[in-house]
């Protein structure tokens, strides 16, 4: 029993970084109804800087994130601005091709700029390891925890009880109606990245003491957190959350007993499951569209 319960504490703990990284995916399409598929490596530019901040010139870990956090925010505004708001023909497959190449360009700059070594790091301020009934939890892993929820409730707040929230879903839903009502869409197009690449800092600088940093994992998270959206229901924060946690639990059970060679094929399982059988994921709901 011990072990089945260490298993589900060992894959709620994943299952949460996969939310948070859900998340980021989300807020572009809610407020662009694009997917950004560079989103992966938003999370694994916080990771790595953070790690490389704190592991090669002594810089206290949670200083090192919130400078991870505002480098890869602000990447997230040029990615809008020189890449996104410039391309001439801005149908949907054209803009998501551009993040697709701006993923490939985050990880030539920080193999340029960090280098191809491993990064390893000690875990953030707090207790080393936490026993409750026998089952064992990092530290670290409640630092996972607590950064979920509030990113969670914070973009509920956002979302659904300010005018910036609303002002993002309308620019999304119509930026010329949008407009008229004093909307820049550009505007609301470079916050939503810049909070993307942000959200994406965090996961990264959050999970890194539990595994490590390097230049070559983003298309990993980017995997994990674009099922989960998926799995949850593209553009419900509820959903995001839910279907990374379900992912980050069934990774754990697959590994557990079964074989950790299957881990990491449960996600695109999953993704490849929900587009074939509920293409709106588990919370989400069709939209009628005019044509």
């Amino acid at each position: 029993m011990n072990q089945f319960l260490q298993i589900l504490a060992s894959g709620g703990v994943l299952g949460a970084v996969y939310a948070i990284t859900a998340l980021g995916f989300l807020i572009v399409y809610n407020a662009t109804k694009v997917i950004n598929f560079a989103h992966g490596d938003f999370v694994m530019m916080g990771g790595l800087i953070t790690a490389a901040l704190s592991s090669a010139y002594g810089v206290p870990p949670l200083a090192a994130a919130l400078v991870a956090v505002a480098v890869v925010a602000g990447l997230g505004v040029s990615l809008d601005r020189l890449a996104i708001q410039r391309a001439r023909r801005k149908e949907h497959l054209t803009l998501v091709m551009i993040t697709i190449g701006a993923a490939s360009v985050f990880r030539g700059l920080m193999e340029i700029v960090v280098g191809r070594d491993i990064y390893f790091m000690d875990p953030f301020p707090g207790p080393v390891r936490i026993t409750l009934g026998g089952v064992q939890i990092p530290g670290q892993g409640l630092w996972v925890l607590a950064a979920l929820v509030l990113v969670a409730a914070g973009l509920w707040f956002v979302f659904r009880r300010t005018l910036l929230g609303k002002a993002m879903r309308a620019a999304a839903g119509n930026g010329r109606a949008a407009q008229l009502y004093g909307i820049d869409p550009q505007l609301m197009s470079a916050i939503s990245y810049a909070m993307s690449g942000g959200l994406g800092a965090l996961a990264g600088a959050v999970i890194v003491p539990l595994a490590s940093g390097y230049y070559q994992t983003g298309l990993y998270f980017g995997l994990k957190g674009f099922a989960a959206a998926i799995l949850g229901g593209l553009g419900n924060p509820f959903g995001a959350v839910i279907g990374g946690v379900l992912i980050g639990l069934m990774e754990s059970l697959a590994a557990g007993y079964i074989s950790s060679g299957y881990k990491d094929s449960i996600a695109l399982g999953v993704l490849l499951a929900v587009l074939l059988l509920r293409p709106s994921g588990l919370f989400g709901s069709s939209e009628a569209v005019r044509v």
